[in-house]
């Protein structure tokens, strides 16, 4: 089974409905890869010409799947995608690149195309063999199974440590047609992203070719899902994709086929909008979190001091447990900085929680109001925000707190 755990309580309080998204059904089955009584294979197909994009993981040790899709990427006619939890098919070697062609090979039988037009994904437990075998008694299921309105479905197909199914969408107006952007992502732990998150996919109905597609995504990625993190830890698995079906066409939305089209503006904002709200969602679901943080730097001399900088507050232990513990203990911020082996002057530094400054010009803050502070500590989202007077560079991440029940989930994970 899926581990038992408790909804976050980080987690939106109104799930939006996703509509039918014309070009694109999809279905979920369970095949027993890891779990008992629940769905963990999902399947999406596509119409006929169907463009796609992807940013993978930059591990050294990616998993077969990832390797499988960079493959298939360049020049691809995507018919189909498919989805396991509970098996990461990483680290396992010739078996696990077996493991993909057998699975491409029964999803095109079932779809009727060629292997190399299916996408695969795999996220679970790294270093066990894959029993792709399992995919057999599912794959036609998934072909007439498939249905327009499976979203809520699909999120919950992939889940492992997630504690809610995380969904977005948005529209926008292509020329003067509507526009649907669609996506769902899976993630809670193991989340420190380099190029994507752990699975990510974000769909839609308007007629973009795949160099405009890719060059959009690899655009967004950056403020969005390389922007959160959980533990400090990169997965084997990090993927990010989009498919656009291209049925938009069809009610008069023009065809894109440059990222710098002008005609793309209300898109590119919805589509950044999708992939920002499913990272978020992301970081309010991290493994045992109970706060939301946002960390703000400001006054770097650089964008990338400020992120590098931004990302070592985020991903320390000390100050993610003091956020646990409801401690605004700058002390452990001024540290964060200061390891980051980026440009720092202590005498400069400037701290806020919750927009209560805390600490000045190398200092506590001569007006500091302990009761005050503790009274923003306990609310379930804070903003850290840091100033360095260096210069203007800026950058914003999103983590979450550091709670024993990471400990207990991690722990226990393989049991």
């Amino acid at each position: 089974m899926a581990p038992s755990v408790p909804v976050s309580p980080l987690a939106p309080k109104n799930v939006p409905t996703l509509p039918a998204l014309d070009g694109l059904r999809l279905a979920t089955a369970a095949a027993g890869i890891r779990y008992a009584g629940r769905t963990d294979v999902l399947m999406a197909l596509f119409d006929a010409g169907t463009t796609a994009a992807g940013v993978f993981t930059k591990s050294k040790c990616p998993s077969a799947p990832v390797e499988w899709c960079r493959e298939k990427l360049k020049g691809a006619a995507p018919r189909a995608l498919v989805v396991n939890s509970g098996n990461a098919n990483a680290f396992t070697g010739k078996t696990g690149r077996q493991a993909c062609k057998f699975t491409a090979e029964i999803a095109a039988k079932a779809v009727g195309c060629k292997p190399s037009d299916i996408f695969l994904a795999s996220t679970g437990v790294i270093g066990e063999p894959l029993p792709a075998e399992k995919f057999n008694g599912v794959m036609d299921q998934l072909v007439s199974d498939a249905r327009a309105d499976g979203w809520l479905e699909a999120a919950q197909a992939i889940m492992t440590t997630d504690t809610f199914p995380k969904v977005a969408t948005a529209t926008a107006k292509l020329g003067n047609t509507k526009v649907t952007i669609n996506g769902f992502a899976k993630g809670a732990g193991m989340i420190a992203p380099d190029m994507a998150t752990m699975l990510a996919y974000v769909f839609t109905d308007a007629p973009i070719g795949a160099a405009a597609l890719q060059a959009l995504l690899k655009e967004a990625v950056g403020s969005t899902f390389n922007a959160v993190t959980i533990d400090g830890d990169t997965s084997t698995s990090d993927t990010l994709m989009a498919f656009a079906t291209g049925a938009a066409a069809k009610r008069g939305a023009p065809r894109i086929v440059r990222a710098s089209d002008p005609r793309l503006t209300a898109f590119r904002k919805a589509f950044h909008d999708v992939l920002a709200n499913l990272a978020e969602q992301v970081a309010r679901d991290g493994e045992g979190a109970r706060k939301l943080v946002e960390i703000k730097v400001e006054g770097a001399t650089s964008d990338a001091s400020a992120r590098r900088i931004a990302m070592s507050i985020a991903n320390s232990p000390l100050v993610k447990t003091a956020f646990a513990g409801e401690d605004a203990n700058w002390g452990r911020v001024v540290m964060a900085v200061g390891k980051a082996g980026e440009p720092a002057d202590r005498d400069k530094l400037s701290i806020w929680f919750g927009g209560i400054r805390v600490a000045h010009k190398g200092a506590r803050d001569p007006g500091y109001d302990e009761a005050a502070v503790s009274a923003v500590m306990k609310k379930p989202e804070i903003t850290l925000k840091v100033a360095l007077g260096l210069g203007k560079g800026r950058d914003r991440v999103l983590t979450c707190d550091l709670t024993k029940e990471y400990v207990a989930i991690n722990g226990d994970y393989r049991s």
